[in-house]
């Protein structure tokens, strides 16, 4: 079902090689629903014995011997049924095993921040596809030559009724499939936007009634599921009708399929017992199409959410590429030509910026709001990747070491602290006790970055030290104190670069002296630091200045001379300052 999906996309390897990895669960199951599928005669073999040997003759050890031979194959049947349906459980927690990472992954990994906060749900959309009623139904369906023939067997008349029938009721199954596409298409699609904007309005509940938005917003997610809602209903109305059809024929197709058998018995064309048998087997032949129809919104959505799983994967293939292991920098930044469009812009916000930046240097950006400045931050801290240009550390472009790699040498404080749900000490580790790193070496690590901080006595005053919890969003301590917590985190790991955006945003005295002194003493030991910055305060102390407009670089050179060019600047009239 999936593999013509992606067969001929090298990126999407990863999905084919995980599905490929459940292939013996699969194969098992598709052994197993021949048995069980073989054994569905079973009650139609037993019914025709039962009529016409033992009804005719009063044997009541022939109907004890079938009816233990009946009981035993109905009992392996459902001892098969169960064992398949298992099979394919196994199979959707092995690709949960095996792809669940990987998404989540390629999630964080897709360049631009394109990856939908629905990724995960489409995985698990798959996944539940794999597991699930429908694929049974698939299974079963090439089967239906078999009671086909079975009932050709019985008499040719049975066996045109059967296929005609069939014929009928899978025309119904297309037409339900088409019309029913485009608007499932639709409905998941609305239903994936309104989840999004849900999430996005959970994320900032105390902002939203703080600012009276709280009516508003409910009254738009209200009206965004209204819709998404209204869609699904139309498809399962829709499709309602077709289902409708569907067990009005297959009911009427048994009812004619014992009439047409009675016929033929009292012609003497057929035994008794061939007409119990007829309407059993006919309503085998069409079981799996009816079951299809019911379980085709579930596969259309696990098909739809397989093509979104394969976009994402083709989209970060280069992110997957084998790496060769680098030294570790000493923190020499270049910035070659570097150009950013973010997605949904015509105006590029980094406009040709080039930079050189030695290690134990400093470096102050400064420009009015909407300069480029942040994104400049995002760039060279390995947030952002961009459009045009390259970023180098060391003469190694970014994207020649892995991400998790690249980022263990830089550190980065963007302008919002983005801490994250667990303790302090999590937070400030970047959570390295959930790749395996020693507990005790984690530790002292993180004390140590705290202490370069200046946050170390401002993290024990707190409740539980390093191990107080914070919840979503750093919820839990104050602006200033995540910020120095964040701080923390940047310089974890003593990083070759260290880029701060608008570090002291949030900033007492006492933190700002803390976090002069941290960036010095980071440049004292060799590392290269990019402060973006509004207040001069800690720009007091850098070696250089860059000046951002418009997302190009105005000046750039030692601290003073720039200082003096803003000045002289500043002293010419505006209406005789060039443009």
């Amino acid at each position: 079902m999936f593999k013509s999906l992606v067969s001929d996309q090298p990126g999407a390897r990863p999905l084919m090689e995980a599905f490929k990895a459940c292939r013996v669960h699969f194969t098992n199951a598709l052994i197993f629903s021949a048995l069980v599928n073989l054994l569905y005669l079973v009650p139609t073999l037993y019914m025709m014995q039962v009529y016409d040997r033992v009804v005719p003759t009063g044997g009541m050890l022939t109907l004890a011997l079938l009816t233990v031979v009946a009981v035993f194959a109905l009992g392996a049947l459902a001892a098969l049924d169960w064992l398949r349906t298992r099979l394919l459980i196994r199979a959707g927690l092995r690709l949960d095993k095996l792809l669940a990472a990987k998404v989540m992954a390629r999630i964080v990994d897709l360049p631009g921040g394109k990856a939908s906060s629905q990724t995960m749900r489409e995985f698990d959309n798959v996944r539940s596809a794999v597991s699930g009623q429908g694929i049974l139904a698939l299974f079963d369906a090439p089967w239906t030559p078999l009671y086909l023939a079975c009932c050709f067997l019985l008499h040719p008349a049975i066996g045109a009724l059967t296929l005609a029938g069939g014929i009928i009721l899978f025309a119904l199954a297309v037409l339900n499939e088409r019309d029913s596409r485009p608007r499932l298409k639709r409905a998941i699609q609305s239903t994936n936007t309104a989840y999004a904007a849900q999430e996005a309005i959970a994320g900032q509940t105390e902002v939203v009634r703080a600012l009276g938005m709280r009516e508003a917003s409910i009254n738009r997610q209200i009206e965004e599921r209204k819709t998404s809602v209204e869609q699904y209903a139309d498809a399962q109305l829709n499709g309602g009708k077709y289902s409708g059809a569907i067990k009005f024929l297959r009911l009427a197709l048994q009812s004619l399929s014992l009439g047409l058998a009675a016929f033929l018995a009292v012609k003497g064309q057929i035994s008794p017992g061939s007409i119990i048998a007829a309407s059993v087997l006919l309503s085998r032949a069409v079981a799996p199409v009816e079951l299809l129809v019911g379980a085709w919104p579930n596969l259309t959505q696990a098909r739809t959410s397989w093509k979104a799983l394969v976009d994402l994967f083709v989209a970060t293939a280069e992110v997957e590429r084998p790496r060769t292991a680098l030294p570790a920098p000493a923190g020499k930044l270049r910035v070659e030509a570097v150009t950013v469009r973010l997605p949904g812009t015509e105006t590029p916000q980094l406009r040709q910026v080039s930079l050189v930046l030695s290690p134990g240097q400093t470096l102050g950006v400064i420009g009015p709001s909407g300069s480029g400045k942040t994104t400049f931050a995002r760039v060279i801290a390995g947030a952002l990747t961009p459009t045009a240009g390259i970023v180098r550390l060391d003469g190694a472009d970014y994207g020649a070491r892995e991400s998790d790699d690249l980022a263990r040498h830089i550190g980065y404080l963007p302008q919002n602290s983005s801490l994250f749900a667990g303790s302090i000490k999590d937070n400030i580790s970047r959570f390295a006790a959930a790749t395996g790193a020693p507990v005790a070496e984690v530790d002292s690590r993180a004390v140590e970055a705290a202490m370069s901080a200046g946050a170390h006595e401002m993290i024990l005053r707190l409740p539980k030290g390093y191990d107080t919890m914070l919840g979503p969003f750093g919820a839990g301590v104050s602006a200033g104190q995540a910020q120095r917590i964040a701080l923390a985190r940047a310089l974890f790991g003593n990083p070759a670069l260290l880029v701060l955006d608008e570090p002291n945003s949030s900033l007492d005295q006492e933190g700002e002296i803390a976090l002069m002194n941290a960036i010095l003493a980071a440049a004292a030991r060799g590392a290269a630091v990019v402060i973006v910055a509004h207040r001069a305060g800690v720009l007091a102390r850098v070696d250089r200045l860059m000046t951002l407009r418009d997302g190009a670089v105005q000046m750039e050179g030692p601290r003073e001379d720039v200082l003096a060019k803003i000045r002289g600047e500043l002293a010419v009239p505006a209406g005789n300052r060039p443009q």
